[in-house]
């Protein structure tokens, strides 16, 4: 039998129109003759060689690019990330663990992350919120980390909170929890001692927080299809109001705590002086420039949220605990537009406990359901642009890592008309997160997705077969990275993670 021969490596890749670079050739150098045999039948002795069987093992060698490589063995995947972090489960690129760790990834400059930010996108069913708590739950076990849910509109982290033993608190018409949105936070911690360039960069603190909470508030109420401004004039009318209510125009040594309900009664009956720093003539040029500010005020002073955010804080969290989770399910019959408004209250409030966080405290901040917040306007969406913004922190104040959760990619384009301010933010929120987690989607939403990051036709094809066909499989794309993740679960973590009420009943 005649034996048959077939391509070498050579003219493999030259069908490919590649060619071998010649290999050097280069002249043995004279040795000496040595009266003795230096080197044993295992392998050189030198520090860092290691130990051979034989001196000449039986494997090939080749000389070709990176690109020619890929030719010749395909199937092999790129380096994994380091072992850090959460043990998340399995990566089916490589068959090995896979590990979560935004912040040390930030920190690697291996590893193409500039930020620690996170997107999760996936339809409903698909295991999106169980590898949400799988992360929160695992990364607690870390030195320096903690969570936080700012609002809980389904209740879904009731029950892991209650598992680490600490109670979620609740807010609702009805009960005991106030929230104040313009609380003065630890910033007001020692007031009476700071020098007079501290407590004026605390104050642009605190008035710059307000600002941006009370233009997404403003900018949520419309008339008809249009919102309601809150352009400079209503910047600088609110800025004067808060500044005399809290009594720092007035240079006191004490700050007073102001609420949005006294904001509103001090513009509706504005003082001589208010009227006078607002350069205003008269009252009335004031009263009649600024109704459309203070009728917007008033609808959420009594309005659907009356007795929510119109008073001093109650609630007393500990922040040392390893959760803390504000629930709002209460307010879901109140209409989405009434959810969102709360959420951009406690995101809000939220920011403000931060502030002058220990830079070794780590707090992971779930913004679930973050839709909701987005469709609230232009404004609404700059707020919650300026938490992924400043998410590493500044100076020595600890970072968050923000972690967002959403169905699909059109939550960020039907904040506005094509081509729009709103629109074009929230495209670019995009941008402030380098980890995105993409579970099972539709064809027509993973190519909604593929447009707007590039993923390319194999992490397409992976989230419409191979992530839709059991829970937890999901796309992480890390930076320029992406990894075949399945999440894996332990029992008493699928009963804390369990979110299909409608199956549990039956």
């Amino acid at each position: 039998m005649r034996r048959r021969t077939g391509r070498d490596v050579t003219g493999l890749l030259q069908d490919f129109g590649h060619e071998l670079p010649a290999k050097p050739v280069l002249a043995a150098p004279e040795k000496e003759p040595q009266l003795f045999r230096t080197q044993l039948g295992r392998g050189a002795l030198r520090r860092g060689a290691g130990w051979a069987a034989t001196m000449k093992p039986p494997v090939a060698g080749y000389r070709m690019t990176s690109d020619q490589a890929a030719v010749l063995w395909p199937w092999l995947a790129g380096p994994g990330l380091p072992p850090t972090g959460a043990l998340i489960g399995m990566d089916n690129q490589s068959g090995g663990k896979f590990y979560a760790d935004p912040v040390g990834w930030v920190r690697d400059n291996d590893i193409p992350v500039t930020n620690h930010n996170i997107f999760s996108m996936g339809k409903p069913g698909v295991g999106k919120s169980s590898t949400t708590k799988a992360f929160v739950l695992r990364m607690l076990c870390l030195r320096n980390y903690r969570a936080f849910i700012p609002g809980d509109p389904k209740d879904e982290y009731e029950r892991l909170c209650r598992f680490l033993g600490v109670e979620p608190i609740a807010i609702g018409p009805g009960l005991g929890a106030r929230i104040n949105p313009l609380d003065f936070g630890p910033l007001i911690t020692g007031w009476a001692d700071l020098s007079a360039a501290e407590a004026h960069k605390r104050a642009q603190i605190m008035f710059g927080r307000w600002l941006t909470l009370l233009a997404g508030l403003v900018g949520s109420q419309r008339v008809g299809a249009t919102p309601v401004p809150f352009g400079p004039n209503e910047q600088a009318v609110c800025q004067a109001a808060l500044e005399q209510l809290t009594g720092w125009s007035e240079g006191a040594t004490h700050l007073r705590v102001t609420t949005i309900p006294h904001l509103w009664a001090a513009l509706d009956d504005p003082s001589t002086q208010l009227v006078a720093t607002c350069r205003y003539e008269t009252k009335q040029e004031f009263m009649d420039d600024t109704r459309l500010l203070r009728n917007a005020l008033l609808q959420l002073v009594k309005g659907r949220l009356a007795g929510l955010f119109d008073t001093e804080t109650t609630v007393d969290i500990d922040w040392q605990a390893p959760i803390q989770s504000l629930s709002l399910s209460r307010l879901d019959g109140l209409g989405d537009e009434a959810v969102g408004i709360a959420l951009t209250c406690v995101n809000s409030w939220g920011r403000g406990m931060r502030e002058m966080a220990a830079r070794e405290d780590v707090r992971i901040i779930v913004r679930d359901e973050a839709w909701r917040q987005f469709r609230l306007g232009t404004e609404a969406i700059k707020s919650f642009d300026a938490d992924l913004r400043f998410s590493r922190g500044k100076g020595n104040e600890g970072g968050d890592v923000q972690f967002a959760v959403m169905h699909k990619p059109s939550d960020l384009l039907s904040v506005g008309d094509q081509g729009s301010q709103a629109s074009m933010i929230a495209k670019d929120l995009l941008e402030l997160a380098d980890v995105k987690i993409l579970h099972g989607q539709k064809p027509s939403v993973a190519s909604e997705l593929d447009e707007m990051l590039g993923l390319g036709p194999v992490a397409k094809n992976l989230i419409t077969g191979w992530a839709m066909q059991d829970k937890g499989r999901a796309v992480w794309s890390i930076g320029d990275r992406i990894h075949q993740v399945s999440t894996l679960l332990h029992p008493i973590e699928r009963q804390l993670t369990w979110t299909q009420p409608v199956e549990e009943a039956s």
